[in-house]
This record gives structure tokens, C-alpha cells and sequence, in this order.
């Protein structure tokens, strides 16, 4: 799987599977364009793309905000003469209480910051790759796609859309070369859920495997996959090898069926 000489952007790039997947499409010869809205840690990931002889793009990024998102497609094909690859990682998990209890513009900014963000992104650089007739893009949404739960009213709906969008932009990209799918993990793994797990069993006078093992259960692998396992999806989805899927979402979550 490789991606030698193209070039890719990827939003929300930060700690976990934004970095891993723009790093991992260098390590395989892209040279990548970073998104997100704190520029210090994109300059970090920018000099470990560089480290591996790919050249990387600084944009500070808010796909929450349209001209933003127009700002970074336009810098890409300026620098660099065209657009390949994109990864919608970007999102926000959002509100987390009952729906009679939300704040309504809280939880429109986590609409804005997961479903209107993506197809904006999608939109601005739909308009290069249709010039080429050719690309990928691949939208990162979320095993909450496939049910709803408790204090999710926000996050779950607005990456619903995105499944859905995935599939309108698929039908209508098609005819011009362009595929867009979906990747859907469930947890990743992070420093900050490990720490998360350890509160939990502290606060509950249990070990730390007993929470691990409790968290897993509904996982067939019984583990949580890494950021680098996600990214493989992700990078599966938008290489060459898998040039005649479109419209198709991949679930990366270590066969955490969701029913």
C-alpha cells in the first residue's frame, strides 16, 4: 500500500489517529497537508514527515469555519499542484447530557464541527479533484453511527450524517474518479483513556484489568485497537488498493458489533 508522490490532507491532525494517519501516509511517500487549529503540535508532526524525506503543509485549520476550509484546500493546490487524498478526521464529541438538559448552542457547534465541517471540506476540495477526475476522500465517523445512546444526542446524529453524506457524495463523485468512503472505529487507544479506566477502577475499588477486561467485553478481540490500527483502515480506504470501493463504511473498532 503506498502513496508514493501524492498529495494528502488530513484534518483534526492531533494526538491519536490524526497524527498516526499523516505520518502513516508519509512513511508510504505522500507528502501531506495538516489541519487542525493548534499549530504547535502540527509543526511537531510536520518535522517527523520531514524526518522521513516527505514534505509537509502547516495550515491551522477550524472546519467550523467555511472560509478556513476553503483556505486550506487552495494553500494545498498552490504548493503543491494538486489534491489526492483527503481524511475528514476533525470532530468533536460534544455535549454530553440528557436532551432536556443541552445547550442547544453547544450542541449545534458539535453539528457544525462534525457533519457541517465535513462536507465543507469535502466540498472545497471536491472542486480540485473534479479538474483531475480523480482522488479519494475518506470521512472518519463512528461505531454511534449505528445506534443510538444515552448523551449522545449531538455527537451520534451529526456522524449518522456523515455516513449518510459519504454515500450521496460517492454517487455523485463517481462518474468524475473520485471515491469517498468512511471509516468507522470504536474506542482507540490513548494515554488519556487509560488514565480515564484507571479513575474508573479506583473509584470503584477494582483493578485496572478488571475495568480493561469489563470495557472489552463486547469487543471479539477483547482489546482496544491502537491509532496506527485505525490509520491502516484509514490509509486502506484511500490507496489504490481499494480503487473500486466507494460509498462503503469500515468498521476498525476490534469487532465491537454495536447491536
Amino acid at each position: 500500500m503506498r502513496f508514493d508522490e501524492k498529495i494528502a490532507i488530513v484534518t483534526g491532525v492531533g494526538p491519536g489517529l490524526g497524527r498516526s494517519t499523516a505520518v502513516g501516509l508519509a512513511r508510504r511517500g505522500a507528502d501531506v497537508v495538516l489541519g487542525a487549529r493548534t499549530r504547535s503540535y502540527l509543526e511537531g508532526v510536520a518535522k517527523e514527515i520531514e524526518d522521513l524525506g516527505r514534505k509537509a503543509l502547516v495550515v491551522p485549520c477550524d472546519i467550523t469555519k467555511r472560509e478556513e476550509c476553503k483556505n486550506i484546500a487552495d494553500l494545498a493546490v498552490q504548493r503543491f499542484g494538486r489534491i489526492d487524498v483527503l481524511v475528514n478526521n476533525a470532530g468533536w464529541m460534544g455535549p454530553t447530557d440528557h436532551v432536556v438538559d443541552v445547550d442547544l448552542d453547544v450542541w449545534q457547534e458539535a453539528v457544525d464541527g462534525n457533519l457541517a465541517g465535513t462536507m465543507a471540506m469535502c466540498k472545497f476540495v471536491a472542486q480540485h479533484m473534479l479538474k483531475a477526475e480523480r482522488g479519494s476522500i475518506v470521512n472518519v465517523t463512528t461505531i454511534q453511527i449505528r445506534q443510538g445512546r444515552v448523551q449522545r444526542s449531538a455527537y451520534a446524529p451529526a456522524k449518522a450524517g456523515v455516513h449518510l453524506l459519504t454515500q450521496v457524495l460517492a454517487s455523485e463523485l463517481g462518474p468524475k474518479g473520485i471515491r469517498v468512503n468512511s471509516v468507522a472505529p470504536g474506542a482507540i487507544w490513548s494515554e488519556k483513556l487509560e488514565a480515564y479506566y484507571q479513575t474508573l477502577a479506583d473509584s470503584r475499588g477494582v483493578t485496572y484489568d478488571q475495568v480493561y477486561a469489563e470495557m472489552t467485553a463486547e469487543m471479539a478481540l477483547h482489546r482496544i485497537p491502537s491509532p496506527d490500527e485505525v490509520a491502516n483502515g484509514v490509509m486502506f480506504m484511500a490507496s489504490d488498493w481499494a480503487s473500486a470501493i466507494t460509498g462503503q463504511s469500515l468498521d476498525v473498532n476490534a469487532g465491537w458489533f454495536y447491536h
